[in-house]
């Protein structure tokens, strides 16, 4: 009688640890499942996949959200982004923003409006770890729009740091009449 209680005790000892063990390893899965970011490296291996991912996260039809999380990736900690030109009373002046910055100003008009920016002419200069791109652009409120409401050039510096690049700073400045594109910064025109 003993060993058979005995051998009940161990039995549901047994199956008590392992009903425990079980509950506890569900838990984990549900956390990692919680913590897995989306992997953006394939966003950052070239200045090219850099540059288009920056155009691409940037760009979306009206009521269409933007992947701010990408957004944020892009930049080193210390990027700033730099809008400069003339104001309504024709005085020059820039303004600085962190990523941060640009995302809590821009995003509800991109999402209200529709914007899509789309690069139609680039230069790009490299030495070693640095880049520098001049990057024309065109912007749109819909794919469907056949004439942009506004152009100008994003001058973007980047950092490849061995593993990836990093824009450290957009400085751009919009076309107006006063201020056209040069003709060396457009697309070419076919002959």
């Amino acid at each position: 009688m003993k060993k058979v209680l005995l051998v009940i005790l161990i039995s549901f000892t047994f199956l008590n640890v392992q009903a425990q063990n079980k509950g506890k390893d569900n838990s984990k899965s549900k956390e990692n499942n919680k913590s897995v970011a989306k992997d953006y490296s394939e966003n950052v291996l070239t200045i090219d996949s850099t540059i288009n991912s920056l155009y691409k996260v940037i760009s979306g039809e009206k009521g269409q959200k933007r992947d701010w999380t990408l957004f944020k990736y892009l930049f080193h900690e210390d990027a700033k982004l730099i809008t400069s030109g003339k104001n309504d009373e024709r005085k020059f002046q820039i303004r600085y923003m962190k990523p941060d910055d640009y995302m809590k100003s821009s995003s509800k008009w991109m999402t209200d409006a529709g914007f899509i920016e789309k690069e139609v002419h680039r230069t790009v200069d490299a030495y070693g770890n640095i880049a520098h791109v001049f990057s024309t652009f065109e912007s749109f409120n819909s794919k469907n729009d056949e004439e942009p409401f506004m152009r100008g050039i994003n001058s973007i510096q980047l950092l490849n740091d061995g593993t990836r690049w990093w824009i450290m700073n957009v400085f751009w400045d919009n076309e107006t009449r006063w201020n056209p594109i040069p003709r060396n910064y457009l697309p070419k025109t076919k002959s």
